[in-house]
């Protein structure tokens, strides 16, 4: 430690306090000293008093741990780290009142009964012995501890406190002398007068600890629920409401104390429900909002008020059906349907229909097959709503015949994918390779297939003549093969009279032929 050069005459006038002290030391009454001990007893009570308080309080945390760990966990935690920084600096300064008393008194020292009170040895060696002294680390440790428990605090006016009693802040007088701290405060002291400095330095540490505890248990609310910020919501069953049916809303204060429920108003009327819900009875369509404010009294037994709004749509019943894949139902076709009504799960609407078979199938989906011909399909959608089953609307369509699919040779491309020939050139090999003719409606939006039940092809012989071979099914017989092996490029033959059956169960002959040119 540097210090700074004094003058000759300071240093007189230093020498002449070290030895007005020396003086006063070598002659402290007994009274003095047994004032000492009477201001220890008075400390030491404190002491234990504040330590039973804060143990009270450290055993409500525990409890309100176990009740609610999620809300008390943060400062539970922070009561821990405050119970060890606590009691680290006092064990600290009880080593150190029996290293003075052990040195004054030996081995078979007494706290409670200190023969050399008057010793003023003991502290100075305990504390300021070169290479030994613990006075420096007892100052590091309280200024520490008095930086961690103030940063904690956030009273003001409890942070001064604290730091006043905790300060190692030396009087402007010992620092003329070239004083610290620790010479300041143990250098030349009877064995009492350090007791009894280190006791109070126990007591302000429980009592710096009581008070972060206090507002550690405060911040959990552990009897009373209580939030730094409250705010109002409502929470409606469904923002859109169909006519007839009921606005349902739950509204409510964040982190509510059970033990009050704020005050509610819609518009300035009470709301007199216990648990905050509101219902009304929505007689016509179109946009409204719920709007109101909620009362209630904090911790501090002010008067918080929150305001809310909540939009929310009347709607007239709807619902929607498509067909999912054209605008017109055809008969005894498996059409696949969806349906859907806006504001209610799928799993709350139900579809019936006339004229055919309805099958459900996942979601809003159905399959629909129309039984008649020229005869309209009407579905009507329901839907629950708060217990009971509501007509949402009907759908009438339209049904008519499968339309005549068109024929076709399926065969493989280069690729191995498959093809459909409808006309036109095409390759001898390409044409032998294929088994038969198919058909099917396919227009880009449908692909209806229909089973072949027979067809005729009609070539031209040498002669000039139409000779005409028949298929009694979808394949090439033998004999058609082999005329079509014979053909030469540019010739030609046309597949006719082509017979079909459709997922409708009906059975036509197609009316046009399919002409092809071998390439």
């Amino acid at each position: 430690m540097i210090r700074k050069k004094l003058s000759p005459r300071q240093k007189m006038i230093n020498l002449m306090y070290v030895v007005l002290m020396a003086m006063l030391a070598l002659n402290v009454s007994s009274d003095v000293l047994e004032g000492f001990s009477l201001v220890d007893e008075s400390l030491n009570r404190s002491k234990v008093n504040s330590t039973t308080q804060n143990e009270a309080i450290y055993s409500q945390l525990a409890d309100a741990m176990k009740q609610n760990p999620e809300k008390t966990r943060e400062w539970y935690e922070k009561a821990q780290q405050v119970r060890s920084m606590s009691d680290s600096l006092y064990l600290f300064a009880e080593e150190l009142k029996w290293e003075v008393v052990r040195y004054a008194d030996g081995e078979d020292a007494d706290l409670e009964n200190i023969e050399g009170r008057d010793n003023l040895e003991a502290a100075t060696h305990v504390m300021l012995a070169p290479g030994i002294g613990k006075g420096e680390k007892l100052k590091n440790a309280i200024d520490a501890y008095c930086a961690g428990i103030t940063k904690m605090l956030n009273d003001k006016t409890q942070k001064d406190i604290i730091s006043s009693n905790l300060t190692t802040e030396v009087p402007q007088k010992a620092k003329l002398l070239g004083k610290n701290w620790q010479e300041y405060m143990f250098e030349n002291t009877p064995v009492a007068a350090a007791v009894t400095l280190l006791t109070k330095l126990q007591t302000d540490v429980r009592y710096a600890e009581g008070e972060m505890l206090h507002q550690l248990i405060s911040n959990i609310d552990v009897k009373d629920v209580r939030v730094n910020q409250i705010n109002a919501y409502v929470i409606p069953s469904s923002q859109t409401v169909v006519r007839g049916g009921k606005f349902s809303a739950q509204i409510i204060m964040a982190a509510v104390d059970t033990t009050q429920r704020p005050e509610i108003y819609v518009g300035n009327t009470l709301l007199k429900s216990s648990n905050g819900r509101y219902e009304t009875v929505c007689g016509s369509t179109g946009d409204f909002t719920l709007k109101g404010y909620l009362v209630m009294k904090n911790g501090n037994g002010e008067t918080i008020r929150r305001e809310f709004s909540q939009p929310y749509t009347v709607v007239e019943p709807s619902a929607t059906v498509s067909a999912t894949l054209m605008n017109m139902l055809y008969a005894g076709y498996q059409n696949p349907i969806s349906v859907s009504v806006p504001g209610v799960p799928v799993n709350k609407i139900g579809l019936s229909m006339s004229n055919g078979t309805l099958t459900k199938k996942d979601g809003g989906n159905y399959v629909a097959v129309p039984s008649k011909v020229g005869e309209d399909v009407t579905f009507t959608v329901t839907a629950e709503n708060e217990g009971r089953q509501q007509e949402m609307g009907k759908f009438t369509f339209h049904v008519r015949k499968l339309p005549d699919p068109t024929a076709f040779i399926q065969y493989s491309d280069e690729k191995g994918n498959a093809a459909r020939f409808k006309g036109g050139r095409l390759s001898k090999q390409t044409l032998l390779s294929a088994k038969g003719i198919g058909a099917a409606i396919d227009d880009g939006l449908l692909d209806i297939p229909f089973t072949v039940l027979g067809f005729e092809t009609r070539f031209v012989d040498n002669m000039g003549n139409v000779v005409p071979e028949v298929s009694s099914s979808a394949d090439f017989t033998p004999r058609q093969r082999e005329v079509i092996r014979g053909l030469n490029r540019g010739k030609f033959f046309n597949i006719s009279r082509v017979r079909v059956k459709g997922p409708d169960g009906i059975e036509r002959t197609l009316p046009y032929a399919l002409e092809v040119t071998i390439n």
